[in-house]
């Protein structure tokens, strides 16, 4: 089994930064995709960032130059460093895994921007 834990949402102003942090834990293959998902109160959950354990990147059009994804693979971790957040960020952000053709999820963090 896998397990993913997300900590490092709340509530930042327009224009400040967060950083989300994503533990896993359980049977993870090398290779794999880890990423992070939001889905905002009556939005379908979208793809913010993923990183590959090849370091391969990808993210969405809305948050390129703003986010950062990274990872620590000795210590199973994933980041979402995000800056410059907005209004438009608000949402609850998913800790994602994929291997095996199978998807983990975690149980979200929510960030709220707001003035």
């Amino acid at each position: 089994q896998v397990q993913l834990v997300e900590s490092g949402g709340g509530l930042v102003q327009p224009g400040g930064s967060l950083r989300l942090s994503c533990a896993a834990s359980g049977n993870i293959f090398w290779f794999n995709v880890m990423g992070w998902y939001r889905q905002a109160p009556g939005k379908q959950r979208e793809l913010v960032a993923s990183l590959t354990s090849r370091d391969s990147t990808n993210y969405a059009d809305s948050v390129k130059g703003r986010f950062t994804i990274s990872r620590d693979n000795p210590k199973m971790m994933v980041y979402l460093q995000m800056n410059s957040l907005n209004p438009e960020d608000t949402a609850v952000y998913y800790c994602n895994l994929k291997q095996t053709g199978r998807d983990y999820w975690g149980q979200g963090t929510q960030v709220t921007v707001s003035s």
